[in-house]
């Protein structure tokens, strides 16, 4: 039976593999000129099969409205995204991406994979696909709030 120690200590794990995932991550979005939170929304936004609108990407995101307007005045400020009215409803406004955004998801991609690859290079194929169940159940396991 695994006592409470061992419990915390695999937390403090996965706590410094999260936080060396950040590192990496803004490493990757420092020349790029954004931030992690403004990826997140550019990613988030992309996932949706029309142009989102503000209060969706809040809720995606679980951040409160005014965070989102802080990051999509960043975002559209440097060309990745743009607000366009809703046409059916002049009242609502919603964010589409840019072509620049695009790029930008396309070269993160790439980035991405890359951080990836080094962390993972210890692991063997078996080894990662282990991995990958167990984060599945754990990610499965956690309440509906955000999977983006």
């Amino acid at each position: 039976m695994d006592s409470p120690d061992s419990d915390g200590m695999l937390a403090e794990q996965l706590l410094r593999l999260t936080r060396r995932l950040q590192r990496i991550q803004s490493r990757q979005l420092e020349p790029i000129g954004i931030t992690p939170a403004q990826f997140r929304l550019l990613r988030t936004t992309a996932h949706y099969d029309g142009p989102p609108r503000m209060a969706d990407l809040a809720e995606r995101l679980d951040v409160v409205p005014r965070a989102v307007t802080t990051l999509v005045d960043g975002l559209e400020a440097s060309g990745r995204v743009r607000r366009a009215p809703d046409p059916a409803n002049r009242r609502v406004i919603r964010i589409e991406i840019t072509e620049e955004g695009r790029a930008v998801l396309r070269s993160m991609r790439d980035a991405r994979k890359a951080a990836a690859e080094e962390i993972l290079a210890p692991l063997t194929a078996e080894q990662r696909e282990v991995l990958g169940g167990l984060l599945t159940a754990l990610v499965d396991g956690m309440p509906e709030r955000r999977r983006c």
